[in-house]
């Protein structure tokens, strides 16, 4: 008795070394550093960094906002603006964008009202946009259980010779998740169009990355799956847009689910409840600041001559007046009806729940005086 065992093609592990197209001081970078991708033209590297500067001034915003009590909580995404902006802006419309609770910006970027994004920070509702519209999914709160979703769309799309792309966005720590491992492994099994981008941004809360993993890098995780794994700069737009950009077409034309781990930095706290100087040092955070995604970003657009003060200060006006926007939504009271519980809960209306509905609204009517002002 014999097996015909057909092997799979070898897989080698993906360079220690992150790839990248720009280097810390802005220069283009050529050689095996670069993992054979190209540098994306100047006009799409001139709206990348329009994007991150828009979205590091909305980040700011929001940030002091929620200091000042306006919000419930925010986690920052300072820092890591080129990984969230450069993978987004790799979609086309009709792809889908499963975010976690840290990829505001991304949202952003995805031409989501700053009214919507927020609102579920604020406690209004817990998602404020439609989903369907804008191709992207609730923001996830619990770890890794957005990639299992991006993978049973992706799956669906394949069933339905739908050629789109699914993005999902983890955290380092959410690859020690179950739902993790299953997403990759499903996805991989099933060769659905998904793309998983870890950001890597050394710390999940107050656990670092060597808490998580022995691996050499999270990227090589993706051989024990069985799809390409990159381990890339994750403060260089550039090539996490010429990365992600890559994924998403082979995802689109069948070729199966990529794995992408993009190195870089939370520069704030975890969200404005954490104490960030319990588990590291100022010297690690300053260290990160030297290689900031839009300065590195600006310097090459500035050499090559794509970058004056016109167009700087073109952005810069666009993105005072999203903040303002911000403020003004944020500081607007929330009309809120208690009657907004009974609403989306079932597809179709259940006899038990209508009936609460109806005791509430009477509850509600008779505090009201027949002049309609309150007692």
């Amino acid at each position: 008795m014999s097996l015909n065992v057909e092997l799979p093609p070898t897989r080698t592990l993906p360079p220690e070394k992150p790839l990248r197209l720009l280097d810390n001081a802005g220069h283009a970078v050529t050689g095996r550093d670069t993992g054979g991708f190209a540098l994306p033209e100047l006009a799409t590297l001139v709206e990348l960094y329009r994007r991150m500067v828009i979205a590091r001034r909305f980040d700011v915003q929001v940030t002091a906002l929620t200091r000042q009590g306006r919000l419930a909580t925010y986690p920052s995404a300072l820092g890591q603006e080129a990984c969230e902006i450069g993978a987004v802006s790799a979609l086309d419309a009709d792809d889908w964008l499963f975010p976690t609770y840290r990829e505001s910006v991304a949202l952003l970027t995805r031409g989501i009202d700053p009214a919507e994004i927020l609102v579920s920070f604020r406690g209004d509702w817990h998602n404020g946009y439609d989903q369907r519209a804008h191709r992207t999914a609730a923001q996830a709160t619990p770890l890794a259980t957005q990639a299992l979703h991006a993978v049973g769309l992706g799956h669906a799309a394949r069933l339905r010779h739908d050629p789109i792309a699914a993005l999902a966005f983890l955290g380092d720590g959410a690859t020690s998740e179950g739902d993790a491992h299953e997403a990759f492994n499903f996805a991989a099994v099933w060769q659905t169009p998904t793309v998983f981008l870890v950001q890597n941004n050394q710390y999940a809360i107050s656990v670092p990355l060597s808490r998580q993993t022995h691996a050499r890098t999270l990227a090589d995780k993706a051989v024990g799956y069985g799809m390409p794994g990159y381990h890339v700069d994750g403060n260089d737009v550039a090539a996490v847009y010429a990365v992600t950009r890559a994924a998403v077409e082979r995802a689109r034309a069948g070729l199966g689910p990529t794995f992408i781990e993009g190195v870089t930095y939370r520069v704030e706290s975890h969200t404005n409840s954490d104490d960030p100087t319990r588990y590291r040092q100022q010297r690690e955070v300053e260290h990160w600041k030297r290689r900031d995604p839009i300065e590195r970003l600006e310097k090459y657009l500035v050499s090559e001559g794509a970058l004056g003060d016109a167009l700087r200060e073109e952005i810069t006006e666009a993105a005072e007046a999203l903040a303002a926007r911000t403020r003004a939504a944020m500081s607007a009271e929330a009309e809120i009806s208690p009657l907004e519980l009974f609403e989306h809960v079932y597809a179709s209306p259940r006899r038990q729940l209508a009936e609460q509905r109806e005791r509430l609204a009477a509850e509600l009517a008779a505090e009201l005086e027949p002049s309609g002002a309150q007692r």
